[in-house]
C-alpha cells in the first residue's frame, strides 16, 4: 500500500548488520541464530533475515509457520527454525518449506514423520527442553527418554537440535539460570546416551552475555541485535528510529485544555503542535503528559491524552512550524529517545514497544 502520511520507521540495516556482528564476535566460537519472529520485532521480518544473514548470523527463528513461509517465499533458503508448537496442517507445511519444528510432543513427532514420508524427504526437529520456564518443552529426562524411543519409529525425522530458554537471564540478581543449565545439562547427557550429537542453544541476548557457558554451538540473537540490550553491556545500536512531521501548530490560553479527559491545561500563553500519530500506530496512550519527542533537538512534552490517531506536543518558545519533522523514538541533533525509556514510561519492556508499532506506520529502509 502506497503511503503518504509523513509518519515511519527508519530501519538502519547497517545498525542492525553491526549489531549481529557485535554478538557475533562476543559468543565465538559459538554462531548466531538470530530471530526475526514477530515480523523482525516489528522490523521487518525480510529484511531483517538479509541483513543478519549478510552480517554472519547461520540460522534464523520464527514463532509461526506463516512467518517462516514468508521469509521462503521471499528466496530465503537459509535453514529456519520455528520456535512455537504445531501440528497437522502447521507441521506438514515445516516440511514442505523445510523449516526445523521445535519437537517436545509425541503427536508433533508422528505429524513430521507422516508428513515427510508423504513428501519424501526428511523432516528437521529440534527438541524442546523445559529446564524452568515451565511453558512448552520436554520437563525431565524420562519423558526426554520416552519421546527418543518413540522417534526412532520414525526414520523420516532428524534430531539435530536441543534448545531450552532462561526465564530469569535479565533479571538482576537472580540465579535460577545456573539451575536451568543443570537441568539442561542432565537432558543432554540423556542425548548423549543415546548417541546424539545435536546442536545445543539455551542462550539468547541476556543469556550470552551473562553466562559464557550457556553459549554452547549457538546463540538466539532477539532484542540486541535490534539495538536494545537488556544488560547495556554490548555497544550495539537502536537500528530503528520513529519519525513523524508537525501537521498544525496552534497557541492557547491560561485556562485552555487539550485533548480527551483535559488532563493538560495551560498554566498561560502555550503553542500546541498536532502529529499524525496515535496508539493506533503504537504510540501507546501510556505517552499520555509523559513521554516527550524531539522536535528542533529538543525536547517537547506530549500535551495531555494520546488519541487513535493524533498526538499534541507543548511547543512553547521551540519556534516550531507545520512540517518540523519529530522523532518519537530515535536520535536527533544531541538528543535521544531510546526504547527502554518509552518501555520505562509505559511499564512494559521495548519488546512490546518494538512489536507493538502497527503495519499501518510504513517501513523505510535505508543504510547508515
Amino acid at each position: 500500500m502506497r503511503s503518504i502520511r509523513p509518519t515511519r520507521l527508519e530501519i538502519d540495516l547497517d545498525a542492525l548488520a553491526g549489531n549481529v556482528r557485535c554478538i557475533r564476535d562476543m559468543a565465538e566460537p559459538a554462531k548466531v541464530c538470530a530471530v526475526v519472529k514477530a515480523n523482525g520485532y516489528g522490523h521487518g521480518a525480510v529484511e531483517t533475515a538479509r541483513a543478519a544473514l549478510g552480517a554472519g548470523a547461520v540460522m534464523l527463528a520464527v514463532a509461526l509457520i506463516e512467518e517462516g513461509i514468508e521469509l521462503r517465499d521471499a528466496g530465503i533458503s537459509a535453514p529456519i527454525l520455528m520456535l512455537g508448537q504445531s501440528g497437522g496442517q502447521a507441521a506438514f507445511a515445516a516440511v514442505e518449506y523445510g523449516i526445523a519444528q521445535a519437537l517436545f510432543t509425541r503427536d508433533t513427532l508422528f505429524a513430521l514423520e507422516g508428513a515427510a514420508k508423504s513428501l519424501g524427504v526428511r523432516a528437521q526437529a529440534h527438541l524442546k527442553l523445559d529446564t524452568g520456564m515451565n511453558r512448552i518443552g520436554v520437563r525431565t529426562p524420562e519423558e526426554l527418554k520416552e519421546l527418543l524411543e518413540a522417534a526412532r519409529e520414525c526414520p523420516h525425522v532428524s534430531l539435530c537440535g536441543a534448545m531450552t530458554h532462561f526465564a530469569t537471564a535479565d533479571v538482576p540478581g537472580s540465579d535460577f539460570a545456573r539451575e536451568q543449565l543443570e537441568r539442561y545439562e542432565a537432558m543432554l547427557a540423556v542425548l548423549s546416551a543415546y548417541g546424539l550429537k545435536v546442536t545445543r542453544h539455551a542462550a539468547a541476548s541476556a543469556a550470552a552475555e551473562r553466562y559464557p557457558q550457556a553459549r554452547y554451538d549457538m546463540v538466539r540473537a532477539g532484542i540486541s541485535m535490534y539495538g536494545a540490550d537488556p544488560l547495556d553491556r554490548l555497544p550495539v545500536r537502536p537500528a530503528m528510529r520513529w519519525t513523524t512531521q508537525v501537521v498544525h501548530v496552534k497557541t492557547i490560553h491560561a485556562g485552555e485544555t487539550v485533548s480527551y479527559g483535559r488532563r493538560f491545561t495551560a498554566q498561560g500563553e502555550t503553542e500546541i503542535a498536532t502529529l499524525p500519530v496515535g496508539y493506533a500506530d503504537g504510540y501507546c496512550r501510556a505517552f499520555s503528559g509523559r513521554a516527550c519527542a524531539l522536535v528542533r533537538g529538543r525536547r517537547a512534552p506530549v500535551a495531555g491524552t494520546v488519541c487513535m490517531d493524533q498526538v499534541m506536543l507543548d511547543v512553547t518558545g521551540m519556534g516550531v512550524e507545520v512540517g518540523d519533522e519529530v522523532v518519537l523514538m530515535g536520535r536527533q541533533g544531541d538528543e535521544e529517545i531510546r526504547c527502554q525509556e518509552l518501555a520505562e514510561l509505559a511499564g512494559t519492556i521495548p519488546y512490546e514497544i518494538m512489536t507493538g508499532i502497527s503495519s499501518r506506520v510504513p517501513r523505510v529502509y535505508c543504510h547508515g
